[in-house]
């Protein structure tokens, strides 16, 4: 059974929080680094790669499959922004009728959709007398391999 892509989980940015991680210095092919590269360039912030505007992001934690085709999975972190402008083609999370949802934004004309990337949906059409809401931009998916 099928179920479209809603949040079940929202944290907010705790900016306090810095972490540093080895980075190897050298780009890697597919297959493994050479024995002679066997050294760590320097420590890489997650942080300054993934957070643009810290008072305005948060976590989202996802359930579903209506956003398959554009990388999002069940269970997948995302990291929005709460500060961007929401632009015609932007994956967003929404607030519908109450309800959160994910979805990538389509303005047409003078009419706004809210679009799956998974064929087994049909868009959403939102109008006027819609309880409707952009609630953020999603800027970074996390999911595992």
């Amino acid at each position: 059974m099928s179920k479209k892509l809603t949040v079940t989980h929202i944290a907010s940015y705790d900016e306090g929080t810095e972490q540093k991680f080895p980075m190897y210095g050298n780009k890697l092919s597919a297959g493994f680094p050479s024995p002679a590269d066997d050294f760590l360039d320097k420590k890489i912030d997650l942080n300054e790669h993934l957070i643009k505007h810290p008072a305005a992001t948060f976590f989202i934690r996802v359930e579903g499959d209506s956003m398959i085709h554009a990388g999002v999975f069940s269970g997948d972190t995302l990291i929005v922004d709460r500060s961007l402008q929401a632009a015609n083609g932007k994956v967003v999370v929404a607030v519908l009728n109450g309800e959160f949802l994910v979805k990538r934004l389509k303005k047409i004309r003078n009419k706004i959709f809210l679009e799956a990337e998974n064929p087994k949906y049909d868009p959403i059409e939102i109008t006027e007398s819609m309880p409707f809401e952009i609630w953020g931009v999603v800027t970074t998916v996390i999911h595992p391999l």
